[in-house]
């Protein structure tokens, strides 16, 4: 039948035509027209444009739009909707339909046919991604830097990768209590029976289940009160716990941990390592600036430093990046290494794309918009850091707000989790009376209380309730970690 189509079966050429099967075009269409119920197999996945031949994705749009209106495609059906004048070689289109119809032999190959039809289109965009590549590097526009095209091919080629994996459209209700009692199953084998990645605080872990695929969760504090110490902590703890396992599909996966992400727009990446060198080892972050640390604190340092080398912990210290570049090179992380939980700091350091103008709040929106969907499109956790606005600090009571959240409206709104550190300590330094009076006795008293305690108060989460965890902080260290609360404190024995 293939050799009757002049305009199908072309006369071979010198130059490569590109990957297509024009069989297995015929044989799906076939089915669909023999047994509307082969259209179904394949509808997912499967799309018009999808096609190599331009008459087949046509007729294939056609049944497919007959089939979804309850109406009986077959050849004598559709043919009226198809251009009835237009001639394959020397035959109609109607008789090409009832060809089509007559040589199909059964569905039950329909799903490996459209499989194959899709997989020889992404051959096909993976050619065209390449030739735009080389077109435009040799002819790039003013505006578009060499950077600005890589990103532009690696959003293009990751689209491509998730193509039919991202849009799989409706579940059924019983799928999804099968996923919910998978992830039920995996929080039970987990150690510590968590759903999410832990992030070994336990005081946030029992209150959050963990970091869960998908969320965000932003990270806010007034300067000073050790949002971003938090966020290395967490990103230490979970990349120190990694543990790799195996998916079924060959891919590899954490069965404990996580491969980090860490983009830190205000340090740079030896501050940042710094930092998390003085937390691990225990050596204060300003005496290793300084050089004032004695020859044991070194050998520690070398040690420490050994051990966690094989941590797989990235940084990119790119200052204003924007969203896009952002999502990016997450995309690019992920296909190389592995990528579990994502953290930005912090938010009001990104760039949006511009197209808002001067306006700062919409360019907020864009960019918490833009890391909610980078978040369901890699299916991780992002954490991402802000800075609260200076109201807090007109308030008696400076524990912080959902509205003191700056450009709080889409943040507030596009956030799963939203977190606020917070330490009455940093407060109390700042407003020591004078000693010996009656009120330094009392400041005295309230500053002992709250030495070296912080407060993590999780003021929004969508699944789970809200309210506070109480840590310990070691500020030479710049280390928050769990405390022994007195309610939990056994019975001493007289």
């Amino acid at each position: 039948m293939a050799e009757a189509v002049t305009r199908i079966g072309k006369e071979e050429q010198n130059y490569r035509t590109a990957p297509h099967n024009i069989e297995v075009e015929q044989a799906l269409l076939g089915a669909i027209l023999v047994n509307n119920d082969a259209y179904y197999r394949v509808s997912d996945f499967l799309k018009p444009e999808h096609f190599f031949e331009a008459l087949h994705a046509e007729i294939f749009k056609v049944a497919g739009d007959m089939i979804r209106a309850a109406k009986t495609a077959n050849p004598v059906t559709i043919k009226t909707f198809l251009p009835a004048d237009e001639k394959i070689g020397d035959i109609t289109i109607g008789q090409y339909l009832a060809r089509l119809a007559a040589e199909a032999t059964t569905i039950i190959n329909a799903a490996d046919y459209g499989q194959s039809i899709h997989d020889l289109a992404v051959r096909r965009n993976l050619i065209t991604i390449g030739e735009d590549m080389v077109n435009i590097a040799f002819d790039a526009p003013v505006e578009m830097s060499p950077g600005n095209q890589i990103e532009d091919a690696e959003r293009r080629l990751f689209s491509l990768a998730e193509q039919g994996g991202s849009e799989s459209g409706f579940n059924t209700f019983k799928d999804a209590m099968n996923i919910a009692l998978d992830m039920a199953a995996a929080a039970y084998q987990r150690d510590g029976g968590l759903s999410g990645i832990a992030t070994n605080i336990d005081a946030l872990d029992s209150r959050m289940g963990g970091l869960q695929p998908s969320d965000l969760i932003v990270l806010a504090g007034r300067p000073g009160m050790g949002k971003t110490s938090l966020a290395t902590n967490i990103a230490y703890n979970v990349a120190a716990k990694y543990v790799e396992d195996v998916a079924a599909d060959g891919s590899p996966e954490a069965l404990e941990g996580g491969v980090v992400g860490f983009f830190s727009l205000e340090m740079s990446s030896e501050q940042l390592a710094t930092r998390i060198i003085s937390e691990q080892a225990e050596v204060s972050s300003s005496k290793i600036r300084r050089g004032e640390i004695t020859e044991a604190d070194f050998e520690k340092l070398t040690i420490y430093v050994n051990e966690m080398s094989r941590v797989p912990l990235y940084i990119d210290e790119t200052g204003g990046i924007s969203i896009a570049q952002l999502a990016a090179r997450a995309r690019r992380l992920k296909r190389q290494k592995g990528l579990d939980v994502l953290i930005v700091d912090y938010i009001q350091l990104m760039q949006g794309s511009g197209k808002s103008g001067s306006n700062r709040v919409q360019e907020v929106t864009e960019i918490t918009t833009g890391l909610k969907a980078l978040a369901k499109e890699l299916n991780v956790p992002i954490i991402a850091l802000s800075q609260l606005s200076r109201q807090v600090e007109s308030r008696d009571d400076k524990r912080p707000q959902l509205s003191d959240l700056r450009e709080s409206g889409s943040i507030e709104q596009d956030a799963d989790v939203v977190l606020f550190v917070y330490r009455e300590e940093y407060y109390l330094q700042s407003a020591e009376p004078e000693e010996g009076t009656e009120a330094w006795v009392k400041w005295d008293e309230k500053y002992r209380n709250a030495r070296g305690r912080a407060e993590v108060i999780i003021a929004k989460q969508r699944h789970g309730p809200t309210g506070t965890a109480r840590l310990g902080f070691q500020a030479e260290f710049t280390r928050f970690s769990d405390i022994a609360e007195d309610d939990y404190i056994p019975e001493r024995m007289e």
